[in-house]
């Protein structure tokens, strides 16, 4: 299979339900494989990207950056991987590969001129624009692929590839581990890669969500503590308690409110991407010298760390396996909150 026609699910206009389609795949150049899509997880950046609410003017967009497959096909040139080995794609498909950050496996924060090429809705080197993984194939440059351990079943890998690596590569920045209190706000598709990989790494665990409506969950993924931030209690009873608060909402917080039940030196890393700004007051953070920061995804050493870390103590996402025909249920189902914890389309449905 080479340069060739391929079904998938697109969404032709800006908040226009997605609907089956073809796309075109590109010839396998030197270094490419071919990858037989199994599974797209639907994060909740792929509702942002098809609603038009983060700029995107190029339609029809085919979504879908959270991939597991299996190798089917190799360029001549490919050495890390052969037909049949079990494959995931993530948030970018290319980098520059020359700037500071590439060399040093961040290529999510590549400074080249373009970028990293994300998976979908982006401009390649090649001047073509990027669809992603609601798709029944996939033909990505063997660097920007990442081996699924054997162990992780691949419908459940899916998610890592986004949720798992975002909530991942934060952690192990900030250091989370044994003597650490880590929060992570929100217990949805990110919140719950949070809990469960924070707790295999051996920190104490808190969910901060707005209810307890999901809080027996929250302890069976590995959370030590669950506390509702609707109630103001809340906030009195764990002012000055955490290293490490991860915020994974896309929602307007009151930031400052959490920013005081850090630790002195603490930090909140915001991973979430709301359409509005957000507002942090001076004083908040120089009264303790605490932080207030961002992390994106990870690079693809990194992520691939983040599957072998999987892989080893039997982490995945929690998922709701759908047809390709469920997908704008789906969407309705996210901005409703109504997922336990990631939606993952079957693309043999496609």
């Amino acid at each position: 299979m080479t340069h060739t026609t391929v079904h998938a699910y697109a969404a032709p206009a800006p908040k226009a339900p997605l609907e089956r389609t073809t796309i075109t795949r590109r010839e396998l150049g030197a270094h490419d494989i071919l990858i037989d899509i199994k599974y797209a997880g639907i994060c909740h950046s792929d509702l942002h990207t098809v609603r038009g609410e983060w700029g995107h003017e190029t339609f029809p967009i085919v979504p879908g950056h959270e991939i597991a497959g299996v190798v089917a096909e190799v360029g001549p040139g490919v050495t890390r991987y052969a037909p049949g080995d079990r494959v995931g794609v993530g948030c970018f498909v290319d980098s520059c590969r020359e700037c500071d950050n590439c060399r040093a496996g961040l290529q999510q924060y590549c400074t080249g001129e373009l970028g990293n090429v994300g998976t979908y809705a982006a401009t390649g080197r090649d001047g073509e624009f990027t669809q992603g993984g609601y798709s029944t194939h996939l033909v990505v440059d063997e660097n920007y692929a990442l081996r699924i351990p054997e162990s992780i079943p691949l419908d459940a890998a899916a998610p890592l590839l986004c949720a798992g690596i975002t909530l991942y590569s934060p952690l192990v920045h900030w250091q989370a581990g044994p003597g650490k209190k880590v929060a992570i706000v929100g217990l949805g598709g990110l919140g719950h890669m949070g809990v469960k990989l924070a707790h295999a790494m051996g920190a104490e665990v808190t969910v901060l969500s707005q209810s307890l409506r999901k809080k027996d969950d929250g302890l069976r993924l590995g959370a030590d503590h669950y506390h509702a931030t609707s109630d103001p209690a809340t906030f009195e009873a764990l002012a000055g308690t955490f290293d490490l608060i991860l915020n994974t909402v896309s929602a307007d917080l009151n930031l400052d409110a959490y920013i005081g039940l850090l630790k002195t030196g603490g930090t909140l890393v915001q991973l979430g991407a709301p359409e509005n700004p957000l507002t942090v007051s001076p004083f908040a953070l120089v009264e303790g010298r605490k932080s207030f920061s961002g992390s994106m995804i990870g690079g693809i050493p990194e992520t691939q760390e983040m599957l072998d870390f999987c892989g080893e103590h039997g982490i995945a996402s929690e998922i709701e396996l759908i047809r390709a025909d469920q997908i704008n249920e789906a969407y309705e189902r996210v901005l409703a909150s109504d997922v336990r914890y990631r939606f993952v389309i079957d693309t043999a449905t496609i």
